[in-house]
């Protein structure tokens, strides 16, 4: 029997040959997160964790999140306007949440835009 050798397996039994795949880091070490293959996002997470990025929260803990960093968020903000907008389009986001829910429960209610700006005015005088 005649055995058929394709491009792709010749290439990788050269370099076998050549040495190159040789004391290669992690060599006869388990693969990191082969166990955790229950878990149907287990490529999402250790892709997250290899690239050190944080784990996406539901949106309505990242809106949480950012109505308690607001005034942070708006110490750069350098005009009314944007101020406004910003806030509007917070509001907006509070809004949907409540229309369409993911995650835990939203228990906020939408922001006063005057309010906010006039803690965002007092801040720039301090």
């Amino acid at each position: 029997m005649v055995k058929y050798e394709s491009w792709v397996e010749r290439q990788v039994r050269e370099a076998i040959e050549r040495g190159e795949f040789d004391n290669l880091p992690g060599a006869g070490k388990p693969i990191p997160g082969i166990n955790g293959r229950e878990d149907p996002n287990w490529w999402i997470k250790g892709f997250l964790e290899r690239q050190q990025l944080p784990m996406p929260l539901p949106t309505s803990l990242a809106l949480r999140r950012e109505i308690a960093e607001l005034q942070e968020t708006l110490a750069d903000v350098t005009d009314e306007a944007t101020v406004r907008e910003i806030v509007r389009n917070l509001n907006h986001r509070i809004v949907d949440v409540h229309r369409q829910p993911d995650g835990p429960r939203l228990d906020v209610r939408p922001l006063n835009i005057d309010k906010a700006v006039a803690e965002w005015r007092r801040s720039k005088l301090l």
